[in-house]
């Protein structure tokens, strides 16, 4: 929290220009030496021939992953019961609003509105789900299964592939920098973190069965033993790695070094890594973008009216609960924002590297930075309308 006080860092306040310079050298890489990002991608831990895990993007999103999870006190959840009332509420949103409203704003957006202007036949290659071998020309949900460079792949609606993307980004709720929006805002910030703690705990449970459910309604493929794996991998792993090892630094060195000097040099990991992860994806997506530039907004506008209604259903619910402002703003902020890592490492995984999903999860991480900016300030203009303290 030490860190957090001292306000949003170069790489929070810029991410957007980042995300786009990102964007840019990934297209580039991808004009310029196509067999690049292919080639790291071809490091792969494969099951009956079909590529299941990137090694190098699994080290990448590790290190995404691992700097939010060692931040967790795990006795300041166990104390979490005292702002039941904020805590009850942040939950109850994430999961039983949250992903069916993504669902539903991403069909009316991407399957009708703008399905002709992405092309409504338009395809897109998927991995196929893993531990599934089917006959090249089977049909699996709304894909046919192709032979793609020796590799068998799914044959998917383009729309279908951007919203699958959709569902992994709606239903992983908040992000470790949803400190810093909450500080901004004036947040209680233990609450913050506490919240952040949860919501990290609950996705261990409820990630994958409504993945897979959402999924599966959505008639994409629904691979249950990669989207098991993936959780185990990108939540699972990182949040064991952090505990163990945040026990061990503040046993050696105590919290105060482990918030000022760990954490200040840990903090920008997780940036880096998914930087670094946005150059290649859009390395293989470059010819897409510059072919269709506007398929960035078509993704980008049900994303940001969901965050929109989000945060106002909360806002408005901690309003009618009259919780004070220093819990409405950070709560219904979490509630808006998603934890992008998990939802492009899930994707990743379930779809490759190269698909719509994953497309679909980076333009979460582009409207991310200035959307939830614009909240802050809402919140801070409307402090009157909760009261100051409990």
């Amino acid at each position: 929290m030490a860190e957090t006080r001292k306000g949003i860092g170069v790489f929070e306040r810029y991410l957007t220009v980042w995300v786009l310079l990102c964007i840019g050298a990934g297209i580039l890489l991808g004009k310029v030496a196509p067999g690049v990002a292919k080639t790291l991608d071809g490091f792969s831990i494969t099951i009956n021939g079909a590529p299941v895990i990137s090694i190098p993007i699994a080290i990448c999103l590790f290190f995404m992953m691992y700097p939010i999870m060692v931040k967790i006190d795990f006795a300041e959840v166990i104390k979490a019961g005292r702002s039941g009332k904020s805590v009850g509420l942040t939950l109850f949103v994430n999961w039983a609003i949250k992903p069916f409203t993504m669902y539903a704003i991403a069909i009316l957006f991407l399957g009708v509105l703008f399905r002709g202007m992405i092309g409504a036949e338009a395809t897109d290659l998927v991995k196929m789900p893993f531990g599934l071998d089917l006959a090249v020309g089977a049909a699996h949900g709304s894909g046919i299964v192709v032979l793609h460079e020796g590799v068998k792949m799914l044959q998917v609606p383009l729309w279908r592939s951007y919203l699958a993307g959709c569902i992994l980004l709606g239903i992983a709720p908040c992000t470790a920098m949803v400190l810093v929006w909450g500080y901004l805002a004036k947040g209680n910030d233990g609450l913050t973190l506490i919240m952040v703690a949860i919501n990290s705990l609950s996705m261990l449970l409820l990630y994958g069965p409504l993945g897979g459910f959402l999924l599966g309604v959505g008639r994409l493929p629904v691979p249950w033993q990669a989207l098991v794996l993936s959780i185990a991998i990108y939540v699972a792993l990182p949040l064991v790695a952090g505990y163990l090892s945040r026990r061990l630094i503040v046993a050696r060195k105590g919290i105060d070094w482990f918030n000022t000097q760990f954490m200040h040099v840990l903090t920008p990991i997780t940036i880096i890594a998914l930087l670094i992860t946005l150059v290649l994806l859009f390395s293989f997506k470059g010819e897409v973008i510059v072919a269709n530039p506007l398929t960035i907004l078509w993704i980008a506008i049900p994303l940001f009216l969901q965050t929109m209604l989000i945060f106002w259903l909360g806002y408005w619910w901690a309003k009618l609960l009259k919780l004070p402002y220093p819990f409405a703003a950070p709560a219904a902020m979490i509630r808006a924002s998603n934890h992008f890592e998990v939802a492009i490492a899930t994707a990743t995984m379930l779809f490759g590297l190269s698909s719509g999903a994953a497309l679909a999860t980076v333009v979460g991480v582009l409207i991310e930075v200035p959307t939830m900016l614009l909240l802050v300030r809402i919140c801070l203009r409307t402090q009157a309308w909760f009261p100051a303290k409990a």
